[in-house]
């Protein structure tokens, strides 16, 4: 079976596309499938990808050779902001199934299989379309197989460990600031700092580390686990790593950092996972981040924001999707034994 995952990432623009398409390309494994993902990026993007197999090359301007590639694929998974609607209409002519990652209703998609795995999902009145199949809200949130199986967390009467985590590129430059508002404010706390491959201001983090410090550099997602189940709560922005953050159950206090992240935001707010600090250009952002530790000092509110957390993001996202997929008709009348491709690693 041929299948193709089509992505983006790079230092400039983040990984959190990759991230949970990773989660798919395991969970087609799972099934004795092994996908190929086609990734628009740059060198950042490989670390990533240790054990899968990919190209890397510039898909939106060079899409007659991605669909020369793809030609005669079974499925394909799509997970782009740069795509137009044009381009996944090609798709959706081209290949047997075409699967669609969504986050805000960015184009009216064509035929194909549309997952929109965020929280806020299944109130964004989609358009029903007889030809399209819409996998909707955080049971389809693909998160990566790290964080398939997760122990539930116990929790200090106060704050002992807190983790900082703005993505792989910190684009914002919000790691510093957060680390000098808890050196100044609340020096008694342990801080792990995520520094990610696309960071630009290692050095500035660095000048900022005390004895109440770790930082955490460039972890995998077994990394990532290990620094979650040991914070008692976490900083962090408002986008892929708050469904990771809600498996593991760790109460978050969040900072949007991009407008796609509001929907984000809106959906967690209301489940009761997290504190929103506010839009990180907010003159009181610190003030409130401030305010939000001192409300998850509280042991009973810790509890429950991590019940909460648990209870929305169960890890078996990837999986389901890929469930599905499998049952449509165009792909059940291929036999299992012939459901296997390689690709060598390149870079065009």
């Amino acid at each position: 079976m041929k299948v193709f995952i089509i992505t983006e990432g790079s230092r400039d623009i983040g990984f959190g596309h990759i991230t949970r398409c990773t989660s798919l390309y395991q969970a087609f494994e799972e099934k004795s499938i092994s996908p190929v993902f086609i990734i628009r990026g740059d060198e950042t993007v490989r670390d990533f990808l240790r054990d899968i197999s990919y190209k890397i090359f510039n898909w939106i301007e060079e899409v007659d050779n991605l669909f020369d590639f793809i030609k005669n694929a079974d499925a394909a998974i799509i997970d782009s902001y740069l795509a137009d609607y044009e381009f996944y209409k090609k798709i959706s002519n081209l290949i047997k199934l075409p699967v669609y990652i969504d986050d805000n209703r960015r184009i009216d998609y064509p035929r194909g299989i549309v997952v929109n795995g965020t929280i806020y999902a299944e109130e964004m009145d989609y358009p029903v379309k007889k030809d399209v199949t819409y996998l909707l809200g955080s049971k389809y949130i693909p998160i990566r197989k790290e964080f398939w199986d997760v122990p539930e967390k116990n929790f200090n009467e106060h704050i002992n460990a807190l983790m900082i985590t703005f993505g792989g590129d910190d684009m914002r430059n919000m790691t510093p600031k957060v680390l000098k508002l808890l050196n100044e404010n609340f020096p008694e706390i342990n801080k792990k700092v995520v520094i990610g491959k696309g960071f630009k201001n290692i050095k500035q983090i660095e000048s900022l580390k005390d004895e109440k410090t770790e930082l955490v550099y460039y972890p995998d997602a077994g990394g990532m686990k290990k620094v979650m189940l040991e914070a008692d709560i976490a900083i962090s922005a408002a986008g892929q790593t708050l469904y990771e953050l809600a498996r593991v159950g760790v109460p978050s206090i969040a900072i949007a950092v991009a407008d796609n992240q509001m929907n984000n935001v809106k959906g967690w707010q209301k489940a009761g996972f997290i504190s929103y600090a506010g839009w990180w250009e907010d003159a009181n952002i610190l003030e409130k981040v401030k305010k939000s530790i001192k409300l998850l000092e509280n042991k009973k509110i810790k509890e429950r924001m991590s019940k909460t957390g648990r209870t929305f993001a169960d890890g078996q996202g990837a999986r389901r999707v890929v469930e599905v997929v499998l049952k449509q008709p165009a792909i059940m009348m291929f036999p299992q034994d012939k459901r296997e491709q390689k690709v060598t690693c390149t870079q065009n």
